[in-house]
């Protein structure tokens, strides 16, 4: 007889609950059960056969790939719920026609491009620490930043014991009290670039994320989504293929 099963943490990404990542810490939590009984990470289940929960809800497969890009506003959490019932970007993509969770992460005083799916695949290979997808970021900072600031911003900053990658950092803009810098990140750790500026003087003012791998923000109004278009896909599908390949 064939063997249906398929590991639970695959089963839960497909079906939209998470990336494969945040799916696997859910199953380390205890809060996904099959068949009534809490599992352990390495669990294989039978889609058609297993009835699966995730913090009581039945999960149901779905078959519709959905990718979408939300303008975050400063003031909402990166998550699908909140236990210190802070607004979350699920509340802004609440009519779309399928649950989608975020690709990736932006905190909560940071706002800009934040892709959504309900394909964890897709979300699993973006955000791999492997990947080094460019992400770029417009970041006012207070006052003024001379080279040296500059040069060890674009070097790498000591961060939690580990130094960043290498990035490009530039100045955009100049204003009499503030400066208009432009990052291009290839890793994406938590708050790194407050981090990073904390750590050589400078005070974050606003941080607009514009751009992943090749697509734009462009002119989306704050707190509104849309689905990504067909040449945004093709180019986001070539980059995980690429990734996957290599």
């Amino acid at each position: 007889m064939r063997d249906n099963r398929i590991r639970l943490q695959k089963f839960l990404s497909e079906s939209g609950v998470a990336s494969r990542r945040k799916a696997e810490e859910l199953i380390e939590a205890g809060k996904v059960k099959v068949n009534g009984h809490i599992v352990a990470l390495g669990t294989k289940v039978d889609p058609k056969r297993d009835k699966v929960t995730v913090k009581g809800k039945t999960v149901v497969a779905t078959r519709e790939k959905v990718y979408i890009m939300l303008h975050k506003p400063r003031g909402f959490v990166t998550t699908l719920n909140d236990e210190k019932d802070r607004k979350c970007v699920s509340d802004l993509v609440k009519d779309v026609p399928v649950r989608v969770f975020p690709v990736g992460r932006l905190d909560m005083n940071s706002e800009g491009l934040l892709l959504m799916t309900n394909d964890g695949e897709f979300a699993n290979k973006l955000t791999h620490p492997s990947s080094h997808v460019n992400k770029t970021y417009r970041v006012t900072v207070k006052g003024d930043v001379d080279d040296e600031k500059l040069i060890n911003l674009c070097e790498g900053i000591v961060i939690d014991g580990v130094k960043t990658l290498p990035c490009d950092c530039f100045i955009a803009e100049r204003k009499p009290d503030r400066t208009v810098l432009i990052f291009i990140l290839t890793e994406g750790r938590n708050r790194q670039i407050r981090k990073m500026c904390e750590a050589v003087g400078l005070e974050v003012l606003r941080l607009i994320r514009t751009e992943i791998a090749g697509v734009k923000l462009g002119m989306l109004k704050r707190g509104a989504w849309r689905h990504l278009n067909e040449k945004e896909m093709r180019h986001l599908t070539n980059i995980t293929q690429s990734k996957e390949n290599n």
